[in-house]
């Protein structure tokens, strides 16, 4: 008969034999931790961009990439013990950026091309693509994007002859930096689908032309498509290479998602093949390329919305008008500095009527590119009479851009509750030389975000990518500060249009993904929605406001899985 102290000495060394050793133990929370199928980021500087603006130090969520919980850091250690533990090392964390207004297709197509932004003359021009021809067979097309006469010695527009002395026989496609003009040579302009020379223009186009009626080589908005239509296509596996490139460079500045403005069918398709294959690291929500053959198949079969939740497509882009750069965009009175033009209309506004009628009859989201005020007006118009017209729309329409108002018509975004999708960098870009444009009058009524948030508006930011860098930091900064990235002007460019951080960041997040009707999915880091999430190497709320342009992306996170690292 085992007596009390047996007893005892059993109960003693059964419980030895099951102590762990240090080694034992963290193999076994290792494992649990595995088969927990849940991940903790702890030690962080958490903004979830919600409308309260919580933070938090720690987050968990699921191998589905579902947020489960954010709040304090030793709370939730002790809630998930079997959780995989990230310690962030105290970095920021901020939700993925959301671009609401690029273009990633331009981008990879750009890629392909001849570099030609920050170019400071023509001859800068010719000295690059003689570098980009030195890499092409003898004879085929050179292409490029990103030339900008306001940034040369001579401001005027380039003519033909100095791409003709330089490629006499070969033809030359130069696409301006705002995709609103084009520059041709000679050999180019000879495969012109119709004669150009003359005193006829197109429609929502204009041929620039010297004093013999022949077209000089600058081709602005609607009169592009007649030299663009000979440009041959990019080879799939040329184009397949660059939207590779385009797609790691989003993800390596912090962008996880991206509205993309005019495409087809066959981009929808092509990116449709890659989401299939694992490689389409981010979010498209899709506009598509006008009141077009792709806006008839998606009205026939419905919106595109991949399982994935990588991409969308339930919306149409329009065009009202052309941009400032290129004098395209259409104002109520002249240009300041180019009396007789008013700018350019693309269609007639009750060829616009017809098109948004269209739309919104299939249930779609409009958006209008509209850059001068009298472009803006007629958005406004249309858009006003149809949301009357299609009650049962979902809503949400857009104005692209929002560049230049009117004192009356600003106040009308936030009555018919229509968002104003705009891209902060452009200011930056054009404050150098869009006064002399509008005078200083028109002006004080440009960009004016500040204004239209005040006005109860709601702003989805964006850059319009590759017109502007991709990079959202810039956009933040120029935002929040209107200077460039050296700190001109001194206050600020029209100053009382700033923006606080906590606004321009939210244009970049929450208001962007309710822009694309994603806000219930992304665009703030709280349970329920997806870990798209972002790791800065310093606090964007609180560095100088100079030092955010070089803020650097540690961690892209999408759908709770690593898409980039900071090498």
């Amino acid at each position: 008969m085992i007596n009390k102290i047996s007893l005892l000495l059993l109960m003693m060394l059964a419980a030895a034999c099951d102590v762990e050793t240090p080694a034992e133990k963290v193999s076994r929370q290792t494992e649990q931790q595995q088969q927990s199928g849940q991940i903790l980021i702890h030690n962080a500087r958490i903004y979830s961009m919600d409308r309260r603006f919580s933070t938090a130090a720690a987050m968990v969520f699921d191998t589905a990439g579902k947020i489960l919980q954010t709040g304090d850091e030793q709370a939730l250690l002790d809630a998930f013990p079997t959780a995989r533990r990230i310690d962030i090392g105290g970095k920021t964390i901020i939700p993925g950026l959301i671009d609401a207004h690029a273009h990633l297709y331009g981008l990879a197509l750009s890629l392909s091309q001849a570099q030609l932004r920050d170019t400071t003359s023509k001859e800068d021009v010719i000295r690059k693509l003689r570098e980009h021809a030195q890499h092409l067979p003898a004879g085929e097309w050179l292409l490029g994007r990103g030339w900008d006469q306001n940034d040369w010695p001579v401001k005027e527009f380039p003519d033909r002859g100095d791409l003709d002395s330089a490629f006499p026989d070969r033809p030359v496609w130069l696409r301006r930096i705002d995709g609103h003009a084009g520059w041709a040579n000679g050999a180019a302009l000879a495969m012109a689908d119709q004669d150009l020379s003359g005193d006829w223009q197109p429609q929502g186009g204009f041929i620039r032309r010297d004093s013999e009626a022949q077209a000089s080589g600058v081709l602005i908005d609607g009169a592009m498509a007649l030299v663009q239509t000979a440009v041959p296509e990019i080879s799939t596996e040329l184009l397949q290479a660059s939207l590779g490139l385009a797609l790691q460079q989003m993800v390596s500045l912090g962008l996880t998602g991206v509205h993309e403005m005019g495409v087809d069918r066959a981009v929808i398709e092509l990116y449709q093949q890659r989401v299939r294959a694992g490689q389409f690291p981010t979010r498209v929500y899709a506009f598509t390329d006008g009141a077009s053959e792709t806006m008839d198949w998606l009205c026939r079969n419905g919106v595109v919305e991949d399982e994935s939740g990588r991409l969308y497509m339930r919306a149409v882009k329009l065009y009202i008008d052309g941009a400032m750069g290129s004098r395209g965009a259409a104002l109520l009175a002249d240009y300041s500095d180019d009396a007789g033009n008013a700018g350019l209309l693309f269609m007639s506004a009750e060829a616009l009527d017809a098109d948004i009628d269209r739309a919104m009859a299939c249930g779609f989201q409009v958006g209008v590119h509209a850059i001068g005020d009298r472009g803006n007006r007629v958005a406004l118009d249309a858009l006003e009479s149809a949301i009357r017209r299609h009650p049962y729309n979902p809503g949400r329409h857009r104005v692209e851009h929002a560049q230049t108002l009117t004192v009356s018509d600003l106040p009308r975004f936030s009555k018919l509750d229509i968002i104003a999708a705009m891209q902060p960098t452009h200011a930056t870009s054009d404050m150098y030389w869009v006064e002399d444009r509008l005078g200083p009058e028109r002006v004080k009524y440009a960009y004016a975000w500040h204004s239209l948030f005040n006005s109860g508006a709601r702003l989805a930011l964006g850059s319009d990518f590759p017109v502007e860098q991709v990079n959202p930091m810039l956009g933040i900064h120029a935002a929040i500060t209107r200077q460039d990235v050296k700190g001109w002007p001194q206050g600020g460019w029209y100053p009382k249009e700033i923006l606080s951080r906590e606004e321009a960041v939210r244009g970049f997040t929450l208001d962007a993904a309710y822009a694309g009707f994603m806000e219930k999915s992304v665009g703030s880091l709280v349970p329920g929605k997806r870990a798209d999430f972002i790791v800065l190497d310093h606090n964007i709320f609180t560095v100088e406001a100079a030092e955010i342009p070089f803020i650097k992306v540690l961690q892209t996170w999408l759908d709770g899985e690593v898409v980039y690292t900071y090498p």
